[in-house]
């Protein structure tokens, strides 16, 4: 199980990640209602490198980011569920919009994001470039997202219970 951790926490153990030569891979995202998207997108992430950072987006930057009654889960508990997976090393919750601050403040060698963007497109590939980084595009096809769960689940229509009946 992946450790969470306050930026300051991580800071150090990637420095010490670092000085024991392992590369460091970061991935991001709100991760709210997890789904076979985000676990088949952080495994990927976590063959990039040696020890994978998972950034998890805070409430508000979800409910800027996604609109009203975003997110469903707080984010302590899709910081547990996220840090939960196989390949994930270290999670912290970060208070911005995008991921570029922390981008800039840990250096990793791979900055993973999904299928969803190209290379090109990765709003945060110019930090990583600045610093000599690799953007690596990583999980399966985008046909999972939490906003067409979420239709499902609203859409949903109760079916009366067999055993009942």
């Amino acid at each position: 199980m992946g450790n969470i951790l306050s930026e300051r926490e991580l800071i150090d153990v990637v420095e010490r990640d670092r000085a024991s030569g392992r590369s460091i891979g970061l991935a991001n995202g709100c991760f709210d209602l997890l789904h076979v998207g985000h676990v088949r997108y952080l495994q990927a992430a976590a063959a990039e490198a040696d020890r994978l950072i998972v950034a998890i987006n805070d409430d508000g930057s979800v409910a800027a980011l996604k609109g009203a009654g975003r997110p469903i889960l707080a984010a302590a508990d899709r910081a547990e569920l996220v840090a939960a997976l196989r390949g994930v090393d270290y999670v912290v919750v970060f208070n911005d919009v995008n991921v570029e601050r922390l981008i800039a403040l840990l250096k990793p060698d791979v900055h993973c994001k999904g299928t969803d963007y190209t290379v090109e497109s990765v709003p945060e590939r110019a930090v990583v470039a600045g610093y000599g980084g690799r953007t690596a595009i990583v999980g399966d096809s985008k046909s999972h997202a939490t906003r067409d769960l979420l239709a499902r689940i609203i859409g949903a229509r109760p079916t009366a219970d067999r055993r009942g009946a």
